[in-house]
């Protein structure tokens, strides 16, 4: 039996040392939730993929420099010959080769590019005991025609990663806007159950002052049986009313909970008041900042504008293009018995890449398609139709979001109005009910006529508290349906 209350002594000492309490404000809750939440952990990774490859992009305007080694490429074959006689006779041949050479190029933001290569090139053939040189650099120029009046590689994939960029930026403030209204949905819920609770406990000891009141009187012979019975009542309404609002209070602390991560065996403190101050809204303003951030607007806009780049980049399989290319080449080779040194023989290619004039070129190559079956023609209509769809998407989309701007607003402002208008009735509540106790005390009313104003007033409070949480719900969701902060007065920027 000791041992079993010690067992029992030990696991409630753990269980209780393993709660916390957790003291919150809504923006430390909210704080709490972006590091927990799935959606903006996958977006931030997705802001990553979007940030380099923009990077990326952007670089590929810089000179790029590329260096490659051949260390060795031997290779030992049979070969064969006939002698005088006809006899095949077959022989090993053996080679080493070696080889690097190193590349500086400029791209153009044409889509051309110059460059300039060196390269040395070394062979060792160790059947014929020979050892060769080969130097060799090169100045060119490269630029695809069809850059110039069709469709741009490098200036297209750069619009495309700064278009996705910025819809991936947009799309993670979004994700975080949504999760401020979630958790500050989740936060005013269980701030709503608290009062909601803490107003049927006051409502319950007024109605036990009451019945108190009405047991006495009706000892004393002022009062009826059946007003000290529907006191009772009364009573019991009241102690069932405060019961379900602390299991709401409870249920309302755990899907907080959940949301932030914390384990359901902690409890949580809500740093946090009741009082509100009127924020002005102005219609314009919400228009302005919404038609010019919202998500969806921009997600058909950019959409269109990929459309666009995708019809030039259709188009181009129908058309004429072409390449124009120049060289300009200095070459050096020697060849000599394996016995000279490698220096020597380096030199000796040195010396003739400094002698001979250097070799030139220039070329211009055409591609003319002359019969298809009418294929890039139909694609190039598809591409088309596909912008046209876009373009009413994003039109029909612009509207919808005017109107639900217009609408948040015109709803925001009606629970300012209903919320300052339930501000006065819960004064005139509050006094309603003191007459109606004192002339209850008095014998001048009935127990029916005092819980009618003690109903009023416990109505007042939970209205009041109803408009308040409905308006403070309001101004989280105008700030991510408009990305502008109304309390503060400023616009909501995006990372870069």
């Amino acid at each position: 039996m000791k041992f079993s209350l010690l067992i029992f002594l030990f696991l409630t000492i753990n269980v209780i040392s393993a709660q916390e309490i957790h003291r919150l404000t809504l923006e430390e809750s909210i704080e709490i939730a972006k590091e927990k939440n799935y959606n903006i952990r996958f977006l931030q990774e997705d802001f990553k993929v979007a940030k380099a490859n923009l990077t990326a992009a952007t670089n590929r305007f810089k000179t790029q420099v590329d260096l490659n080694f051949t260390l060795p490429d031997y290779n030992e074959t049979i070969a064969s010959f006939d002698d005088t006689t006809g006899r095949t006779i077959f022989y090993s041949s053996k080679q080493a080769r070696y080889s690097t050479d190193m590349t500086i190029s400029q791209p153009l933001p044409t889509d051309g590019r110059i460059f300039i290569r060196s390269g040395i090139f070394h062979i060792q053939d160790i059947s014929n005991e020979v050892n060769s040189f080969r130097l060799n650099t090169r100045i060119g120029f490269e630029q695809p025609l069809e850059a110039f009046y069709s469709y741009n590689n490098i200036l297209s994939a750069l619009k495309n990663a700064e278009l996705e960029f910025e819809l991936t930026n947009r799309r993670l403030m979004r994700t975080a806007l949504d999760l401020n209204y979630q958790t500050s949905q989740a936060y005013y819920g269980y701030l709503s159950a608290i009062e909601s609770q803490n107003i049927a406990e006051q409502t319950l000891k007024q109605q036990t002052e009451s019945n108190t009141l009405a047991q006495n009187k009706y000892k004393a012979g002022v009062i009826a049986e059946v007003e000290a019975l529907q006191m009772e009542v009364d009573l019991v309404e009241a102690q069932n009313n405060f019961d379900l609002a602390r299991q709401r209070s409870s249920a309302q602390a755990n899907n907080l909970k959940q949301l932030l991560g914390i384990s359901l065996a902690d409890s949580i403190v809500l740093d946090a008041d009741l009082k509100f101050e009127s924020v002005d809204v102005d219609l314009e303003t919400a228009l302005e900042f919404g038609l010019k951030n919202r998500l969806e607007i921009r997600e058909k806009e950019i959409a269109y504008e990929q459309a666009k780049i995708n019809i030039d980049r259709v188009k181009v399989g129908g058309q004429i293009t072409g390449k124009l290319s120049a060289f300009y080449d200095l070459i050096g080779v020697s060849e000599e018995d394996k016995s000279i040194g490698l220096n020597t023989n380096f030199q000796t290619a040195w010396d003739d890449l400094r002698r001979k004039p250097g070799n030139r070129g220039v070329a211009l190559q055409i591609s003319i398609p002359l019969w298809d079956w009418g294929v890039n023609n139909a694609m190039v209509r598809a591409s088309e139709a596909r912008l046209r769809q876009r373009k009413l998407s994003s039109n029909e989309e612009k509207v919808t979001v005017e109107r639900d701007i217009r609408d948040t607003v015109n709803d925001l402002r009606s629970s300012l109005k209903r919320l300052i208008m339930l501000e006065k009735n819960i004064k005139v509540a509050e006094r309603s009910f003191m007459i109606s106790k004192s002339r209850f005390a008095n014998g001048e009313i009935n127990s029916q006529s005092l819980a009618l104003d003690r109903n009023r007033l416990s109505s007042a409070y939970l209205s009041r508290l109803s408009a308040l949480i409905n308006y403070k719900l309001f101004l989280e969701d105008i700030t991510r349906k408009t990305f502008y902060d109304f309390v503060k007065q400023q616009e909501i920027k995006f990372e870069n």
